[in-house]
């Protein structure tokens, strides 16, 4: 039963619910927009009626995807000790060059890298998973692997 759901973020899943109202707040906008389009006459050569028609059916597109994410979707909550698991911010530091960077554990559906959030499925977030600060760990990419150091783990993003 748990492989069915997502795991997922508190926040990420107020994010998806946040997408869905804003959604569903401007569904009677398009509906209505696809109706004045449609009362202009004739369907079959009007440019307005189908970018009205396409607009309203990509909304619930999105709306159906946002919904069967949430549908699916378990949220985690940390554990309050230092070990890597989902919801954690990590702070790591490449042995090859000793850049240290700080990342937040995510849900899949949550990944955004310029946002510092990396998936649990990721070759960095997958090494990383179960382990503590102090800890070296080797990363398996797909090309090359390479060592990481586990400076911190938190619950909170790192200042």
């Amino acid at each position: 039963m748990a492989g069915d759901f997502n795991p997922i973020t508190a926040a990420g899943y107020h994010d998806l619910q946040a997408k869905i109202a804003v959604l569903e707040a401007d569904r009677p906008e398009k509906i209505a927009i696809l109706a004045e389009a449609r009362a202009h006459g004739d369907l079959s050569e009007n440019a307005e009626y189908s970018a009205a028609k396409r607009d309203l059916r990509h909304l619930e597109s999105q709306l159906r995807f946002f919904n069967k994410q949430l549908q699916y979707a378990k949220v985690v909550e940390p554990s309050k000790d230092d070990k890597v698991e989902l919801g954690k911010w990590v702070t790591v530091k490449f042995m090859d060059d000793d850049d240290q960077v700080s990342y937040q554990l995510v849900g899949t559906q949550e990944a955004d890298l310029d946002a510092g959030k990396i998936t649990q499925v990721s070759p960095l977030g997958k090494a990383l998973l179960g382990h503590r600060p102090g800890e070296t760990v080797t990363i398996q990419a797909p090309n090359t692997s390479y060592q990481v150091q586990l400076i911190a783990v938190t619950r909170h993003q790192p200042e």
